[in-house]
């Protein structure tokens, strides 16, 4: 017997969504173990950046007045009083009229001194310099607060931190810096399943399976900056698997389980699911693959049902997982590259089911980008993970596409190159 009814995505979402009350565990860590960690909070500059007037050019400081009238023909000549090095005090010089400072990009510029005029717009003889063209006040200056300003808000709750944001903050006075943390556990059901350090070099014995989901599912929780702690293989018990999802629905932050969630007599998931009486429930998704793939929600808390095979899960985990974690914490998902190529055959897929296909992207001797579909179903073809390069996504709307259709890809590989 099969599912009874399946809705689409975006509806299990915002039904889902209206239920989930947590909010992620927030921990206080300096910037660099921030990476790649979304905040919990705004981050304020605590001075201003840079915090003085510098200088944007290699030249000389000066007064901007000194310098007007100046021209090849008719150059200005100003005595040089000395050198302002990058670290250098501002108070080193004090330029009087008719005077300027050499100074290199990034230095402080001496009291008095509104402008720098550059090198090339200068000629030098002994301890004085012509300058040849005009410099406006404040030109080639670095002013201060042009990059950030005290107290201005220049990271937002939510904001992931990337590795670049780690010098921004520090500049702008930060080291430590408030960010979810999200504490998830995975619980693995199936009395298939074995351990991958169980079966090193041997195999797993005939009928059974590694555990491989298990380890997707964490590199994708990683991803998301989340920690994801895993409780072991439950097996198909239902009141065990009750049980251990109880337990762990008080300790975590969300609770993530593989397997036992289709409509066989061994699917005892959602069956145990339903005995904590959750205030939201769907089974199964109107997507391919991954159909299996469930959410409940219990004292505001979600438990993500996926697919114990690898693909499937991980469709799971993008299109279920991911938005409502990503939701809890205020955030938005990073954009993802998207490539157009010609589809090498049809691609036929259910109507009102949205169809994820692993595609092979590559680069034609053409110079043209094609589109090859892999396993067009098998949601537990492993090598389609690692063959593939991109995910075409089929609508609800269409029932495919057709061999030459110009379509567009998600990557998730670089492309590759036809016969390298």
């Amino acid at each position: 017997m099969g599912f009874k009814e399946t809705k689409i995505v975006d509806q299990v979402l915002n039904e889902a969504i209206k239920y989930i009350k947590h909010v992620p565990r927030v921990v206080d860590s300096t910037i660099t173990e921030a990476l790649n960690k979304y905040l919990a909070e705004d981050a304020v500059a605590k001075f201003d950046v840079p915090g003085f007037n510098r200088s944007a050019v290699d030249g000389y400081a000066v007064r901007s007045v000194d310098t007007f009238g100046a021209s090849s023909t008719n150059p200005i000549t100003l005595r040089v009083i000395g050198f302002m090095s990058v670290g250098d005090d501002s108070s080193k010089y004090s330029l009087n009229p008719g005077e300027a400072v050499e100074i290199s990009t990034g230095a402080p510029l001496p009291i008095n001194a509104d402008a720098v005029v550059m090198y090339e717009d200068t000629r030098r003889a002994g301890d004085y310099v012509e300058v040849l063209r005009p410099v406006p006040p404040m030109g080639n200056v670095s002013r201060r607060g042009e990059d950030v300003k005290a107290n201005e808000v220049m990271y937002r709750k939510g904001m992931k931190i990337l590795p670049w944001d780690l010098g921004v903050l520090a500049s702008m006075g930060i080291y430590r810096v408030k960010v979810f943390s999200p504490r998830v556990a995975i619980i693995s059901t199936g009395n298939e399943l074995v351990e991958v350090t169980d079966v090193l070099s041997k195999g797993p014995p005939p009928g059974r399976v590694v555990n491989s989901s298990r380890f997707v599912i964490e590199g994708l929780l990683k991803s998301l900056g989340c920690e994801p702690v895993y409780l072991g293989i439950v097996g198909d018990y239902e009141e065990r698997i009750a049980e251990t999802i109880d337990n762990a629905l008080r300790d975590y932050d969300a609770v993530i389980t593989t397997g036992g969630v289709s409509v066989g007599k061994v699917d005892y998931t959602i069956k145990a699911v339903m005995r904590l009486k959750p205030e939201y429930i769907n089974h199964g998704l109107s997507i391919r693959p991954g159909k299996p793939n469930s959410i409940a929600v219990v004292n505001g808390k979600p438990i993500f049902m996926l697919s114990g095979f690898p693909v499937a899960a991980a469709t799971g985990f993008d299109v279920l997982v991911r938005p409502i974690l990503l939701h809890m914490m205020g955030a938005t998902d990073d954009p993802r590259p998207i490539v157009r190529g010609i589809l090498t055959r049809r691609v036929s897929t259910p109507v009102n089911t949205r169809s994820f296909v692993r595609v092979r992207v590559y680069l034609g001797r053409d110079g043209k980008v094609y589109v090859d579909p892999l396993a067009l179903t098998g949601s537990g073809v492993l090598s389609t993970l690692v063959r593939g390069n991109g995910i075409l996504i089929v609508p609800e709307n269409r029932e495919g596409f057709d061999e030459g259709d110009e379509v567009e890809v998600t990557l998730i590989r670089p492309l590759f190159v036809e016969g390298s």
